[in-house]
């Protein structure tokens, strides 16, 4: 039945209304085949079938393509204070349930609809919130929620001493927001004087800086990950591709790696993973190149065998379907080279955070490669996103990270 609240409604198509029941949150404009009352942007509106059923409220954004983002598809919610607390105390405690202890103190707290917070994105690094708002629901209601999750944090003994706004996204302008970074101002606090902290996770120690590092400041999602390439590193020669900040090159040194040698095609990147061996005392058993992994491969084919274990973490070569093909070429390529270059018995991570390349994609690209290179793989581990990054069912965009470790045989 139709909810007896008083927000203005939309009604959908049968596609959307198939959609919406299989769990998914959005509702596409074109989705939308009749409205009542005032639309504002930003407002709640309730979203209805076409013969008038309650499917849930959300988040209205005139000027996106998703035009309602659900929030709940409970008719008796009231979206207060309460709610809005209550569903952030249940993030916090879902983090503290799948994450070691230790992993707290640099984790994602809210990863958007996964967590039921459409566009929203909050990465802890030690004393700091890396917040990201993508979403014009969102951005309205901001101000009250970022200081109810530090206080639900400060509550459970959480040492928080600022917020940084990463909003510098080009797809806010999709919703008609601007891009921007600034602290977020606490009631009654003064921003941190530096945007700069360290974090350690899996022994690693790691400045992040959330006002110009990647993304929110870095890469959390590999975490365990890192560990699984660490357990399989010892004793062994390691090439990490694309390695950014370092990390899997230093979870390898770390884990016992002979040696391990780092490239990235950015020079500022292999600068920062060269401070960040220095800052964990691995320089001895590492070097660092800048090098365009697409070039150096096929470069390395033609020198004796060095590396038994070879790390491909590239950024994602697609980020829409009309890219995928091109994108699977690329992926083909270098796990090609990387299979040629292995000796029997090595060892192969290869991941994609692409969700466009899809795990049928990438299985798909992974056979056809080592079939042209005459090579059989032998399964060690297949792997996702750390659990902080929850995948939730019927939601296909919160599964993104595939990640396989492989001998080579």
């Amino acid at each position: 039945m139709k909810t007896a609240r008083t927000y203005p409604s939309v009604t959908v198509t049968p596609k959307a209304e198939a959609s919406l029941h299989r769990g998914h949150p959005w509702v596409y404009g074109e989705e939308i085949t009749d409205q009542s009352g005032p639309m504002e942007n930003g407002a709640l509106v309730d979203v209805l079938s076409r013969k008038g059923s309650y499917l849930g409220t959300g988040f209205l954004s005139q000027h996106s393509k998703i035009r309602v983002r659900l929030l709940s598809r409970n008719a008796n919610d009231r979206f207060d204070d309460a709610f809005w607390q209550r569903k952030l105390r249940w993030a916090w405690e879902y983090r503290k349930t799948v994450l070691r202890p230790e992993d707290l103190d640099c984790c994602r707290i809210i990863f958007g609809e996964a967590d039921g917070f459409p566009g929203l994105t909050v990465d802890r690094f030690h004393d700091l919130l890396s917040v990201q708002v993508l979403s014009y629901g969102m951005e309205q209601i901001k101000g009250k929620l970022l200081p109810m999750l530090v206080d639900v944090l400060r509550a459970d003994g959480q040492n928080i001493s600022g917020v940084y706004e990463r909003n510098d996204v080009e797809l806010r302008e999709k919703e008609g927001l601007e891009q921007y970074k600034s602290w977020f101002p606490l009631p009654g606090e003064e921003p941190p004087a530096s945007a700069l902290t360290e974090i350690v996770e899996n022994g690693v120690r790691y400045a992040v800086d959330v006002e110009n590092g990647q993304k929110t400041g870095f890469f959390l999602d590999q975490k365990y990950n890192r560990q699984a390439v660490a357990r399989l590193a010892q004793g062994r020669t390691v090439l990490d591709c694309f390695t950014h900040t370092g990390s899997f090159a230093l979870n390898a040194a770390l884990g016992g790696a002979k040696h391990v040698t780092a490239v990235d095609v950015s020079e500022a990147a292999v600068a920062m993973a060269q401070e960040n061996a220095r800052r964990n005392g691995l320089e001895g058993v590492m070097d660092f190149r800048a090098a365009d992994v697409f070039d150096l491969l096929p470069e390395l084919a033609a020198q004796p065998q060095v590396y038994d274990f070879i790390i491909l973490d590239p950024p994602a070569f697609t980020k829409s379907r009309r890219t995928v093909s091109h994108a699977m070429s690329g992926y083909k390529e270098i796990n090609y080279r990387a299979m040629k270059l292995l000796p029997r018995g090595g060892y192969l991570a290869t991941c994609s955070c692409s969700h466009f390349a899809t795990e049928e994609l990438f299985l798909k690209m992974l056979r056809s490669a080592a079939r042209d290179a005459g090579v059989q793989l032998r399964q060690i581990e297949a792997r996702q996103q750390a659990p902080d990054h929850p995948i939730l069912w019927g939601v296909e965009e919160t599964s993104y990270l595939k990640f396989y470790l492989f001998q080579v045989v």
